[in-house]
């Protein structure tokens, strides 16, 4: 018989234990968007069924804010970031790890640079060019402060260092360009990376509220965060649940698509930490 070890179910006990910490608010919000107001905090002995409420709760979350507005405004928003951010940074990111240019490690020590500063530190001087241009309250306005991104400059270096010289080289003796090299070769391999900056991308910009907040203030541009808004002057009272069933609907298209692309998600960051 094997020795008996107690250290995989110490590993396992910590690793269940933090998977409960981090479902478990979903779970009660799901939960409470399935709720009577009252029933939410104990506080009404006769509830009604939970269909009834559920459907009361997702009822007015629907009809009670333009909420199918708010999704397709995150969808058009989180996708031109994305796209944008992809454009700029795969093309950064190809020149710095494949030509030797003078300042090329100028260039990539101020890419690491930018990872340190804050979002919260450039908001005030961007938003003053926004209002100086007249460009407050549009599309562009949420999308252009991060048309590009130094974190994926440096996730898609290291994950093109490592691409091979030897096949850059022969497309090169056959004739392709390197924006033909790029589209052709680089993308198509970069699929696992591309896909794990999407995931913390499309995360970070459909969860967010403090850009927005600020240079947002119709109602028709408002991002999904913007729509919980509505519910913010009485969240403690009849409006919890249809609150917890908008913030349902915002969570559940981040969790389809995570559950979608975790593999890929997982074997893009390995591969872009190995050498």
């Amino acid at each position: 018989m094997g020795r008996f070890s107690i250290r995989p179910i110490l590993a396992h006990a910590v690793l269940m234990a933090g998977a409960f910490l981090m479902i478990y608010p979903f779970y009660w919000m799901w939960h409470a968007s399935t709720q009577a107001p009252g029933a939410i905090f104990g506080t009404l002995r006769d509830a009604p069924p939970m269909l009834t409420s559920m459907s009361q709760n997702y009822a007015r979350a629907l009809f009670d804010t333009p909420l199918p507005r708010f999704l397709l405004n995150g969808f058009l928003m989180t996708g031109g970031i994305l796209m944008f951010q992809i454009l700029t940074t795969v093309t950064c990111a190809y020149a710095l790890a494949k030509f030797d240019f003078r300042g090329r490690r100028l260039v990539f020590a101020i890419v690491l640079i930018s990872l340190s500063v804050p979002t919260q530190a450039t908001a005030l001087p961007i938003f003053i060019v926004l209002a100086r241009l007249n460009m407050l309250d549009t599309y562009t306005a949420v999308v252009l402060p991060y048309l590009t991104s130094g974190f994926a400059i440096f996730l898609f270096h290291q994950f093109i260092r490592s691409f091979p010289d030897e096949i850059l080289l022969a497309a090169r003796l056959d004739g392709m360009s390197e924006v033909e090299i790029v589209l052709r070769i680089i993308l198509p391999a970069m699929t696992p990376a591309i896909a794990a900056f999407a995931i913390f991308s499309i995360t970070f910009h459909w969860n967010d509220l403090y850009w927005p907040m600020i240079v947002i203030k119709s109602i028709d541009l408002s991002p999904p965060t913007l729509g919980l808004l509505f519910f913010r002057s009485q969240e403690g009272g009849d409006s919890f649940g249809p609150l917890m069933a908008c913030a349902t609907l915002i969570t559940a298209p981040l969790i389809l698509l995570f559950l979608a692309a975790q593999r890929r998600f997982v074997q893009g960051v390995t591969m872009t930490g190995v050498k």
